[in-house]
C-alpha cells in the first residue's frame, strides 16, 4: 500500500516538474527573443549592448508584472467563480497587452514620481544606465520573489526602491526626494484602508437593501439595478482618467470634428469630463439593467445564489475593464526604466522625460501577458480564495472599491497602489463578514449565559425542595415519590448545566480572514522598498565592477 502511495506521490512530482520546465523554456524563449530583436535593431547604436541587456531585463520585469500584479484584477472573480482560471487569464491577457499597447502613455517620467534628483548624475550618462539596468533587475527579482512566497505586491513600489537603492549607490542619499519617499510609506496605509472600507461600505449596503430582505428578488429589481450602474459610472470614470490619457487629443478631435463639439480641447481628461461621460454611460446601463432583471424575475430563486448570479457579468466586464486601465497605466510605469536606458543610449544623454518606443510598449504588453499565462494563477488563487472566501456580490464590492479608491486617490495626490487597494477591499469585506457573525454570535452568547443562570436557579430550586423533605419526619407516599424524582432532575440538570458550561467556554469568534495570509502579505508590503533598494544597490556595484 505504501510503495503504491509513493509511486502515486512520484509520479506527480515529475508531471509538476516537466510543467515548471515547459514554464520556464517558454518564458526563456520570450526573453531571447527581446534580446535578439534589440540587437539586431541597434546594431549601429553606441553601448548597444547595454540595451539589450537592459531589454532583457525589461522582458524580465513585464513577465513577474504579469505573474504577480494582474492577479488583483481577476483574483476576486475567480475566487467568486464569476470567471473560470482560464477565462480570467484569456482576458487579462487580452485587455493588458491591449492597454498598454493602444492607450499606454507616450511620455513617462524616467524617473518614477521624482524619487532621485537625475541632476546628480550630471554628464555620466554610464552611471546613469547602470542605475536604471539595476533598478529594472532588482524589482522584477523581488516580484518574482514575492510570486514565489505567494504574496501580491506592488510592482509601482517595487520599481521606486529599485530606482532608490540604484540612485544611492551611484550619488548617495542626498539623491533621494525623501519627501516623495515618505508619501509612498503612507500609502501603504492608506491604500488598503481606503480598499478596505469602500469594499465593506458597498457589501453592507447590498446585504441591508436585498440579502436581509425576505422578498430578496423584489428588493433585486429595485436595487441591483443602481448598484451596476454605479460601478459602470466609477468605471468609465476611472477608464476616461487612467486609460485614455495618450488617446485623448484624437478622440477629442474625432468626437468634435464628426459629432458635436462636446469635448474640451485639452491634453487630457478632466475629472469633471470624465465624470460626466461616466454618469451617462451610468444611466443607460441603469435602464438596460432594469430591463433585463424585469424579464428574469420569475426564473431567479429568493435566495443568496439567485442574487448572486445577477453580479457575474458585471464582474467579468470589471475585470476586464481593470486589465485594461492597468495595462494603459502601471506598464508604463514599471518599464520606465528601459525606456529611459533607451533614450540615454539612443541620444547619448540623460533627460528627465523619455518617449517609450513601440517595441518596449511591446515588450510591456505581451511580457504581462506570458508572465500572467505561466505563473498567474498562483496569485490569482491567493487573491480570490486563500484569504477570504468570495461570492459574486463581494467580489463586485471589491472591483468598484478598487475603481473609486484610485479616482479618490488620484485626485488627492497619493501615490496609491491598485495592488494595496485590491487586497484591502479583500480584507475588508471579510472583515466585515467576522463583524456581522460575531455580532449575531455575542447575541448567542447572551443567551446561553441568560439559559444557563436560570439553570443554575432552578437546580438550586431542586436542591433547596429536596433538602426540605427529607427533614420532614412524616412523610407520605407523595413526599417519597417526590423525592426520587427531584434526584432524577438534579441529576439531569447538573449533566445539562456541565454541558452548556463546556459549550460556553468554547464558544470563540469567528474567524472569515486567514490571519497568516493577512501578516505574510502586509510584512511584504512593508518590505518591498526597502527589499529592492538593497537588492538594487547591490547589482548597481556589480554591473559597475564588470563595467568598470
Amino acid at each position: 500500500m505504501e510503495i503504491q502511495i509513493f509511486k502515486k506521490m512520484e509520479k506527480k512530482a515529475q508531471k509538476a516538474s516537466g510543467r515548471d520546465f515547459v514554464k520556464i523554456g517558454i518564458g526563456i524563449l520570450f526573453m531571447a527573443g527581446v534580446l535578439l530583436y534589440s540587437f539586431s535593431t541597434s546594431g549601429n547604436i553606441p553601448n548597444n549592448t547595454f540595451l539589450a541587456i537592459a531589454a532583457l531585463f525589461g522582458a524580465y520585469m513585464a513577465m513577474n508584472i504579469g505573474a504577480n500584479d494582474v492577479a488583483n484584477n481577476v483574483g476576486p472573480a475567480v475566487g467568486s467563480r464569476a470567471l473560470t482560471m482560464g477565462g480570467a487569464i484569456t482576458i487579462a491577457a487580452i485587455f493588458e497587452a491591449s492597454g498598454a499597447l493602444i492607450a499606454g502613455g507616450d511620455v513617462v517620467k524616467t524617473i518614477k514620481k521624482g524619487i532621485i534628483d537625475i541632476g546628480a548624475f550630471g554628464s555620466h550618462t554610464d552611471m546613469f544606465i547602470w542605475a536604471m539596468m539595476a533598478a529594472l533587475l532588482a524589482a522584477a527579482l523581488w516580484l518574482n520573489f514575492a510570486t514565489w512566497f505567494k504574496a501580491p505586491v506592488s510592482t509601482t513600489h517595487s520599481i521606486v526602491g529599485g530606482v532608490m537603492g540604484a540612485g544611492i549607490a551611484a550619488a548617495g542619499f542626498s539623491i533621494v526626494a525623501w519627501g516623495t519617499m515618505g508619501k509612498i510609506v503612507a500609502s501603504w496605509i492608506i491604500s488598503p484602508l481606503l480598499g478596505g472600507l469602500i469594499a465593506a461600505g458597498f457589501l453592507y449596503a447590498i446585504k441591508k437593501t436585498i440579502v436581509f430582505k425576505e422578498d430578496k428578488v423584489s428588493a433585486a429589481q429595485k436595487w441591483i439595478p443602481l448598484y451596476v450602474a454605479i460601478m459602470a459610472w466609477a468605471f468609465v470614470t476611472y477608464l476616461v482618467l487612467k486609460g485614455l490619457k495618450k488617446v485623448w487629443p484624437s478622440i477629442v478631435a474625432f468626437v468634435n470634428e464628426h459629432l458635436f463639439t462636446l469635448l474640451p480641447a485639452t491634453k487630457k481628461p478632466t475629472l469633471l469630463t470624465a465624470l460626466i461621460i461616466g454618469f451617462i454611460v451610468g444611466i443607460i446601463i441603469f435602464l438596460l439593467v432594469k430591463r433585463k432583471i424585469s424579464k428574469e424575475r420569475g426564473q431567479i430563486t429568493n435566495d443568496r445564489s439567485g442574487i448572486n448570479a445577477y453580479f457575474t457579468i458585471p464582474l467579468i466586464f470589471a475585470a476586464a475593464l481593470l486589465s485594461f486601465a492597468h495595462g494603459a497605466n502601471d506598464v508604463a510605469n514599471a518599464i520606465g526604466p528601459l525606456a529611459a536606458i533607451s533614450d540615454a543610449v539612443t541620444s547619448g544623454g540623460i533627460s528627465s522625460k523619455a518617449g517609450i518606443p513601440l517595441w518596449v510598449m511591446a515588450v510591456g504588453g505581451l511580457g504581462i501577458s506570458v508572465g500572467l499565462a505561466l505563473y498567474g494563477p498562483k496569485l490569482i488563487k491567493t487573491v480570490g480564495s486563500e484569504i477570504t472566501e468570495l461570492d459574486q456580490m463581494r467580489a463586485f464590492s471589491i472591483a468598484i472599491a478598487a475603481a473609486i479608491t484610485v479616482i479618490i486617490a488620484s485626485q488627492l495626490g497619493l501615490p496609491v497602489s491598485s495592488t494595496h487597494i485590491a487586497v484591502g477591499g479583500v480584507f475588508g469585506v471579510g472583515f466585515l463578514r467576522e463583524w456581522l457573525d460575531t455580532t449575531d454570535e455575542a447575541t448567542i452568547i447572551q443567551e446561553k449565559e441568560r439559559r444557563l443562570e436560570e439553570e443554575r436557579a432552578m437546580l438550586q430550586a431542586y436542591k433547596n425542595e429536596l433538602a426540605t423533605l427529607e427533614q420532614m419526619p412524616e412523610k407520605k407516599k407523595t413526599d417519597y415519590q417526590r423525592i426520587v424524582e427531584l434526584y432524577r432532575l438534579i441529576d439531569d440538570l447538573e449533566e445539562k448545566i456541565k454541558k452548556d458550561k463546556k459549550a460556553l467556554k468554547t464558544a470563540t469568534k469567528i474567524k472569515y480572514v486567514k490571519r497568516d495570509a493577512v501578516k505574510k502579505i502586509i510584512a511584504a508590503w512593508i518590505i518591498t522598498v526597502p527589499a529592492a533598494a538593497i537588492m538594487s544597490a547591490m547589482i548597481f556595484y556589480m554591473i559597475k565592477g564588470i563595467a568598470s
